[in-house]
């Protein structure tokens, strides 16, 4: 009986991978259409998309692959994962894009900035949860937590202001979102977690 356990695990796991890094992506073009401000990370690739001409979310899938790269030195090991964070996310913007309307009015540009913000944490949850491994950009941050032994508030703080800043000179959009945004994710994530949380299935002993 433990087999067909394993597969049915592995199959929720896989499952709520790929439904948290599409929703994750919903949640960024929510965000993108109340244009009231991003995340430090979207700023960045706000501001980078029209000058590699590539459309925001195949912006967002280069910039992870590239962000990649930089693990080879940090001697990081991708996962499932990463390689679907790179390849879901931005490709989820840009369908999402394409049927959402632009919300006219500040009261309700206000609401799906609040909803992306809701659901871009509970996907994370989802996505995180599910133990496949981290995205390019958080596994980016662990790698360098690990290898200079700096605190993950100071690295995760350094990069994050660093892309911020990039992207503000770019003409990434920079607002009250992005306040919200850095103030509210981390305590939509740490609360959603618990509920995503799937553990690995144990290994059999070895006889």
């Amino acid at each position: 009986m433990s087999l067909p356990m394993t597969h049915n695990r592995y199959a929720l796991r896989f499952w709520q991978l790929f439904w948290g890094l599409g929703l994750y992506g919903f949640s960024m073009a929510l965000m993108l259409r109340a244009n009231l401000g991003l995340d430090p990370w979207d700023v960045l690739h706000q501001g980078l998309a029209p000058r590699m001409g590539l459309s925001f979310g195949m912006t967002v899938n280069l910039i992870g692959a590239l962000v990649l790269l930089l693990w080879w030195p940090l001697k990081q090991r991708p996962g499932i994962g990463t390689i679907a964070n790179i390849l879901v996310i931005g490709t989820a913007v840009d369908l999402s894009l394409m049927i959402l309307p632009t919300p006219e009015g500040y009261v309700l540009r206000a609401a799906w900035l609040g909803a992306g913000i809701i659901l871009n944490g509970i996907a994370g949850g989802a996505y995180i949860g599910a133990g496949m491994g981290p995205g390019p950009r958080d596994g980016l941050m662990t790698g360098l937590c690990r290898r200079t032994g700096w605190p993950v508030k100071w690295v995760r703080t350094g990069i994050e202001i660093g892309v911020l800043a990039i992207g503000w000179l770019l003409g990434g959009t920079v607002g009250v979102g992005t306040i919200l945004y850095a103030a509210t994710i981390g305590w939509i994530v740490h609360h959603a977690l618990p509920f995503f949380r799937i553990a690995a299935p144990e290994r059999p002993a070895q006889a």
